[in-house]
């Protein structure tokens, strides 16, 4: 039995989530559901895209993700479910897939496979689980749906390179406040050159790249690369986040 994530906006109060969950498990009881966030920042595309990115390689091939972010269907962002890297993925083309990908898929296919009810509201429930369970039983992706050409693009704001600089933005914060750039381990190193650096954040600079939290005193800033390979701001035991003003696209530089 395929492994199904569900990733959505709906948060832990309401049934939302429940009856997804209860529907799966009316029509896969052996379902393997997996939870990866349902505490997205409401149809926040580039705060699901983040996490997404950084959890779906983890799971095993064939594992089908399920994205309940914005999910209403319109001309402009249709209904698909598209297959990459080996696993598949079913949500509203809105743009959040031009996010997770650095290029086009191996497919996509654009549903026309009927919804369970007459709203048209809960999508997630009554119609992306339908596609989830056609594939999770091995059935063809090719029998959801048509071809879909050009996914809708939203494009990530990237690192402005200078003679002496290397100029980013705050993309992502954690649930600790720590503060996650877009300036990569790979980049700082390919443009570094041996030379010294400091970083520069609110006015505050910190002279080094640390390799763990630790390596600071507890309320100390530190700055390090993560376990994704992005630059992080980060207080030790603190948040580095509030206590320093530091929000999503706040610019920081090395």
């Amino acid at each position: 039995m395929a492994v199904i994530t569900l990733i959505s906006d709906w948060g832990l109060k309401d049934h939302y989530l429940a009856s997804v969950k209860g529907s799966l498990l009316q029509q896969l009881p052996d379902a393997q559901i997996v939870d990866i966030s349902h505490e997205i920042t409401p149809f926040n595309l580039k705060e699901a895209a983040y996490v997404l990115r950084n959890a779906y390689p983890y799971f095993p091939q064939g594992s089908i993700h399920i994205l309940g972010i914005d999910t209403e269907e319109s001309d402009d962002h249709p209904h698909v479910v598209l297959k990459k890297d080996g696993h598949y993925f079913i949500g509203a083309d809105n743009g959040v897939f031009s996010l997770i990908f650095n290029d086009a898929p191996d497919e996509c296919k654009e549903l026309n496979i009927m919804q369970d009810s007459d709203y048209f509201t809960f999508s997630t429930r009554d119609r992306f689980i339908k596609a989830a369970v056609h594939l999770a039983k091995g059935e063809p992706l090719e029998k959801l749906g048509t071809d879909h050409e050009g996914l809708m693009q939203k494009s990530h704001f990237k690192p402005v390179i200078e003679s002496e600089a290397i100029k980013g933005i705050v993309t992502y914060i954690d649930h600790y406040e720590n503060v996650i750039t877009n300036i990569t381990k790979e980049l700082f190193e390919k443009e570094r050159k041996g030379r010294n650096y400091k970083v520069v954040i609110r006015g505050e600079e910190i002279p080094e790249i640390s390799d763990s939290y630790s390596d600071v005193g507890i309320s100390y800033i530190v700055a390090l690369f993560g376990s994704n390979g992005h630059l992080e701001i980060a207080i030790n035991q603190g948040n580095a986040s509030s206590l320093l003003g530091l929000y999503m696209d706040a610019p920081v530089r090395i």
